[in-house]
């Protein structure tokens, strides 16, 4: 499942004791096993080898370009969301040509860029969208790759914030629509049909969902594959990950015990591949949290253990500003310590230095007794964790490291703090 693990009583990040990255680089800090994105990413290749296949690293997961690039020097494209990641990709050496553009909201110049560049096609949200993708072409002279998304209206009971398949949410073109939409969409000259694209949502851990919607969308792909040439179908991502204990009894073995209960790589290939392989299309996924989850973790030091009649709080130097998942989603991380030392465990607030009640990685959650300058993890952070950081009060982003076998190197330098409000400028009138 991953490359974390006790060696001793002191956790390790491949060959590396995460310890001594700390004292290196400090905290709070985002470490990332190299081995464990290699493999989730070749656990699913070689599972869906049966079938010409692309998988297009949803790069919203984790964009640090070297994660980037080691999933580039794989053979892996990536799914984008805006032209500031086609920078990213191309900037980390990845090939535009595997690169599918996603996101409802797509401007003119972000088309532009993608058009110039050769993206391998537009995952195209809207009727608009699709008339101004033409629009863009024809000024540029140029022809649009795109494939349609389509909406199968398939709850995959996740998430709430998450969830993107049924006619609630904001994304794609009603199921009973998208043959008309495609009929119209031949009209337009500068667009050429490649694919039709899917995608119904995020950490699923059964793959009942993605066969509901794969059983219910191949018809209408066998029927535009007929009319318009279609050359792939996107089946999305969404492959979910354990979040749950994994290392806190000490236990390594524990996560390979726990696969059989979760969405495996070859469980999803084996309900999947047998329907798709008569399209003889090219089939592309778009997974991220599956590959980069938990291939990280956040690193963070207590500062001080305040107790009160009703509570134990162990208040970090990491805060929501570096990790949102627990505040925006009641999120589950695992907190392990970095010195393992055994002994009783105490229900525990793990809070941060954020002047908002929503400011906490954990609630009454039983944990080893920790001091002043103890170091916790929070493991499968290494998707939705540094992509979503922010300057709240001021803080600075955290420092990245990548770890190979027994190799690292700081792939992101912490921010410094004035390099906060570097861009900005006090009105002239106020001098």
């Amino acid at each position: 499942m991953h490359d974390f693990r006790y060696v001793g009583n002191q956790l390790h990040c491949e060959g590396v004791a995460v310890g001594t990255l700390v004292k290196k680089f400090g905290t709070p800090l985002y470490v990332y096993s190299q081995r464990t994105l290699t493999n989730h990413f070749q656990n699913l290749d070689r599972a869906m080898a049966p079938v010409d296949h692309l998988i297009c690293f949803a790069m919203k997961s984790n964009s640090n370009q070297s994660v980037l690039r080691t999933l580039a020097n794989l053979g892996g494209g990536f799914d984008i969301v805006s032209s500031g990641e086609l920078q990213r990709v191309i900037a980390a050496g990845g090939d535009p040509g595997k690169c599918v553009f996603a996101g409802v909201g797509k401007t003119a110049a972000e088309i532009e860029f993608a058009l110039r560049r050769g993206v391998y096609s537009f995952n195209v949200e809207s009727e608009p969208e699709l008339q101004r993708i033409n629009q863009v072409a024809a000024r540029l002279k140029k022809i649009a790759p795109v494939a349609v998304r389509v909406n199968p209206n398939v709850d995959a009971h996740t998430h709430a914030k998450i969830t993107t398949g049924t006619y609630e949410n904001k994304f794609g073109i009603a199921f009973e629509q998208i043959e008309s939409v495609y009929a119209r969409a031949s009209m337009l000259k500068h667009l050429r049909l490649r694919g039709l694209q899917m995608h119904i949502g995020s950490q699923l851990t059964t793959v009942a969902p993605f066969e509901q919607a794969v059983r219910k969308v191949i018809p209408i792909v066998q029927r535009l594959q007929q009319r318009h040439g279609l050359e792939f179908f996107s089946i999305g991502g969404g492959l979910g990950i354990v979040y749950q204990p994994a290392l806190a009894s000490g236990d390594a073995a524990w996560w390979h015990k726990q696969g059989g209960k979760m969405l495996t790589p070859e469980t999803y290939a084996a309900r999947l591949v047998p329907r798709l392989q008569p399209l003889g299309l090219r089939i592309l996924m778009e997974p991220g949290r599956f590959i980069s989850g938990n291939a990280g973790i956040l690193v963070t030091r207590v500062e001080y253990v305040k107790r009160t009649g009703k509570k134990n709080f162990v208040i970090v130097d990491g805060a929501m500003n570096d990790l949102i998942r627990p505040a925006f989603y009641d999120a589950y991380h695992e907190i392990v310590p970095v010195l393992r030392k055994g002994g009783a465990t105490i229900k525990s607030d793990v809070v941060g230095p954020i002047c908002e009640s929503g400011d906490y990685f954990c609630k009454d959650r039983p944990l080893p007794k920790v001091g002043t300058g103890d170091q916790l993890a929070l493991l499968s952070a290494g998707a939705y964790g540094f992509v979503m950081a922010s300057n709240y009060n001021t803080r600075p982003l955290a420092a990245e490291v990548l770890v190979n076998g027994k190799k690292y190197a700081a792939v992101r330098e912490r921010q410094p703090v004035k390099a906060i409000w570097a861009g900005e400028k006090i009105a002239a009138w106020l001098k």
